[in-house]
């Protein structure tokens, strides 16, 4: 299906008004691929529609980023100049709503020194996480994507260019819920009820901790922060008011659990696409709510120096459940970005977990959130557990036990 302008006008639209909902009198800080130059347009005027009082881009290559890595100095790279730190600094005072457009070839770094790539994150995310910190739950976001041909023949090798595009954006616009013939919004809505009574059913049950199992031998406890909540779908900018959808797509019902409170081994049933290169065939162990050891049979290293990104980058900042029979697993295939593989099942993630779920987390600053059980890193890296066969159960704080998947399912 070559996609028609029409149907294009119709997901820009839900992007900036279901997915980001500007507001009028917003400021719009829009993040995309300068290859998708005429959809940036198409975003920009939806938003200006909206209201927006101005729509900054920021334009992306992952040409360009890959010989950055090739060719600049590892030194020269990590330092975060002053213009883009006062960048920063504004993007914390306006509070823009921000929109993120994925679209990348998930094999743009090949080749690339996994030091390097690891080095140079860690050192610019140090100097990011205070204005990014700032700036948490009090504006609104979204992710969302639009297919690349090399992100498109990393998924369909076998077809040609157009063909392969086709396929990707056929499969996209059926996981965001957009078609010739259907009103998107109302889509959505059905959706995001269905996921807020599941939360809902999860809060009321009080679980103190939930168990993992599967014949692939993941067998893993984790404890729950007292009070916290499930969360799924959709968020509420605490300064507005505005809902918005920070991904889309989106399956998952989750929570940030006890940081440093877990036992037992977590086996990936997807390979990870990080930093652009491929983490295959994983598993990793805790002990004392911390990874003391992975296997990978692919990206061992870039594994490694994923958990050892700082001293909290090995302990879990997320808990999600998705039912194996979510449109994006539907879909059959790897789609070698987090946004949706991470919707096709159950997954946990490493490194940074989310003030928002603790009553009035928006409040709380990173330091309190943390003192009350919410991990904190400068990385947050979801890996997908869901097996077929996952069992999950519920424990309260009476040690009684609530089946809660069976099969890799709702129970």
């Amino acid at each position: 299906m070559a996609i028609s302008e029409a149907l294009l006008q119709k997901y820009a639209r839900l992007i900036v008004r279901t997915g980001a909902n500007v507001q009028p009198g917003q400021v719009v800080q829009l993040t995309v691929s300068v290859e998708q130059h005429a959809f940036a347009a198409m975003l920009a005027e939806e938003c200006y529609r909206a209201g927006a009082k101005k729509v900054n881009v920021d334009w992306s290559s992952d040409a360009v980023s890959r010989l950055h890595y090739l060719y600049a100095d590892e030194d020269v790279l990590s330092r975060v100049l002053p213009w883009e730190e006062e960048k920063m600094k504004q993007m914390a005072q306006d509070l823009p709503c921000r929109i993120f457009i994925a679209s990348e070839d998930p094999d743009a770094m090949n080749g690339v020194d996994v030091q390097k790539l690891s080095s140079v994150s860690r050192s610019r995310r140090r100097v990011m996480k205070p204005y990014r910190d700032a700036i948490d739950g009090k504006h609104q976001w979204v992710i969302a994507a639009y297919p690349g041909v090399k992100w498109a023949k990393k998924c369909f090798p076998d077809l040609n260019d157009d063909e392969a595009v086709d396929r990707l954006w056929e499969a996209v616009l059926s996981t965001v819920r957009v078609s010739e013939d259907n009103d998107p919004v109302q889509a959505w809505k059905e959706h995001t009820d269905f996921i807020e009574k599941k939360a809902a059913w999860l809060n009321a049950q009080g679980f103190a901790s939930m168990r993992f199992k599967s014949a692939n031998g993941t067998d893993f406890s984790v404890e729950l922060i007292p009070g916290a909540k499930w969360e799924g779908a959709g968020a509420v900018n605490s300064l507005n008011g505005a809902f918005y959808i920070p991904n889309m797509p989106t399956e998952e019902i989750f929570t940030s659990p006890m940081a440093g409170k877990c036992e037992g081994t977590l086996v990936a049933v997807k390979p990870l696409s990080w930093n652009s290169q491929l983490i295959e065939d994983f598993s990793i162990t805790f002990e004392n709510g911390k990874a003391i050891s992975c296997r990978a049979a692919k990206g061992q290293e870039l594994l490694e120096k994923m958990i050892h990104m700082d001293e909290c980058a090995g302990m879990l900042g997320e808990v999600a459940l998705v039912p194996k029979e979510s449109p994006v697993n539907r879909c059959g295939f790897l789609f070698y970005e987090t946004l949706f593989d991470e919707n096709a099942c159950c997954h946990c993630a490493l490194g940074a977990g989310f003030k928002e779920v603790l009553p009035g987390g928006d409040d709380l600053s990173v330091e309190e959130a943390k003192e009350k059980g919410v991990n904190d890193s400068i990385i947050h890296v979801d890996f997908m557990v869901g097996a077929s066969d996952l069992a999950i159960d519920g424990v309260r704080p009476d040690g009684s036990t609530v089946p809660v998947f069976r099969n890799g399912t709702w129970a």
